[in-house]
Parts: C-alpha cells; structure tokens; sequence
C-alpha cells in the first residue's frame, strides 16, 4: 500500500480550502480511472453543496488519472494495488483497513471497477454507495450504453444505490435521467450520461450527509420514509411529501 497527499499543516490548495464545520460527514472516495465523479464530489464540498469533506482519496491503481484531483485539491490519498495480493479476500481486508483509518461516515464508489467480496460489503453496510451509468435494474454490469442502443431505449441516464452483496442490486436512491438520439453511438451517449452523473451524485451525496437519505436493509429511508420509487434529481429541493415518493 502506498499513501501520499498528506498536506503539510496549515496548507490546503484554493480549490479545497479548509471547513470546520463540526457536523460535516467524512467521506473516503474510491476511484479506479480519470476520477471525474471524484472531482464533481471535491467541488460540491469545496462550495457547500455537501455538507462533508473527502477525507482520502483509494484507488487500486497506481497510475490512475483520478489521483491528480486528490494532489490538486492536497486530498490524502492511497494506492491499495490489488495485483500485489493473492485473492480478493486479501485485496478487500487490506482495502477496508486503509479506509477504517480515515473514520468515514460515508464511503463513495466513484469509477471503482473491482468486484467486492461479500464480507468488505458487510462491513460497510448501509455507509457505501455507488454510482451506475443506467436506470436501474435496467442493464446491470458492464457495456450499459452500447445494450441501451442496441435495447432501443429512448431513455438512458445513471443511477445512485447502496451497495450490497448483488452486483448493482442494491436499493437505489437516485436516479438522472438522459434522452437517447437517433444518432447517438456508445461514445456520444456515454458522455451525455457522465454529464448528468457530475449532478447526480453529488445531489445524491448530499442527501446523505444532511440525514434525509439513510440505508434500511434492502431499502431507502428520505426524511424517515421509505422511498416507493427512486428520486430525480430535479425532485430534491421539493417537499417531504415528494421526497418520500409519495403522488
């Protein structure tokens, strides 16, 4: 494992300057490639959106473009490589040791692309979410844009959940949605979706970190309800009623 990022005391860059804020939520973000979702996250705590602070930056590769945030923003970071353990059991202790020491209330999975083991998934339960590039249960796993084109969708977009032990199963809290064109390709449509996923979890994120949005086994609580249906993204500054995904 190896760590960095730590900034000397007293130094913080201007993108990321300092909060006190006594009751902001610590959040630890995993990231495996360009880290834009991490970068969307950094900026809505930088400017007040989300009442937290990203605590550590992980990834599992070394070379990761999504580092250069962390290092920008004087982030901590760390280099969990899964290439040097023998199983995944051993990758996942270590990981959930690293993230153990940072105290999250909030672990995001932003662009992680590592299966976890059912044990790592217990651990942290109901305090990890991830982000998924479709409307969930729509088109689990991988390639979502190309199987939405080749579905003729006529809508597309990502989705916010919590993470369990079903590959992208767990209850969703979130959802953007996106038109598909006539001529659209995977590339076109991939990039429409990731614009709308830079709004989406950070909305999503700071539901969580006010309270209004808590996990409750296989489903979602806003403001002490459960949610019969998903949020929109542009339903979260509306009322409780709405919240609660109530008509």
């Amino acid at each position: 494992m190896k760590a960095g990022g730590d900034a000397p005391a007293g130094q913080v860059s201007r993108r990321y300057a300092a909060r006190s804020d006594a009751g902001e939520k610590r959040l630890v973000v995993l990231i495996s490639g360009r880290g834009s979702n991490l970068n969307a996250l950094i900026e809505a705590c930088s400017s007040g959106r989300i009442d937290g602070r990203v605590v550590r930056v992980i990834s599992n590769r070394p070379q990761a473009r999504g580092l250069d945030f962390a290092r920008q923003s004087r982030i901590p970071y760390a280099v969990v490589d899964h290439r040097e353990y023998p199983d995944r059991e051993g990758f996942d202790q270590a990981l959930a040791e690293v993230i153990e020491a940072s105290a999250p209330d909030l672990i995001v999975l932003a662009g992680f692309m590592r299966i976890l083991t059912d044990a790592f998934v217990a651990r942290f339960a109901g305090r990890m979410v991830n982000i998924h590039p479709s409307l969930l249960p729509d088109f689990r796993g991988l390639d979502t844009h190309a199987r939405a084109l080749a579905a003729g969708a006529e809508v597309h977009g990502a989705s916010v959940h919590f993470v369990t032990t079903e590959l992208d199963g767990g209850p969703v809290l979130m959802q953007a949605r996106v038109p598909v064109h006539s001529h659209d390709d995977p590339e076109t449509l991939a990039a429409r979706v990731r614009a709308a996923e830079h709004r989406l979890y950070p909305a999503a994120v700071g539901l969580i970190c006010s309270g209004r949005i808590q996990a409750a086994g296989d489903k979602v609580l806003c403001d002490g309800s459960p949610l019969e249906r998903p949020l929109l993204l542009d339903d979260t500054m509306e009322t409780t009623k709405r919240c609660a995904g109530q008509d």
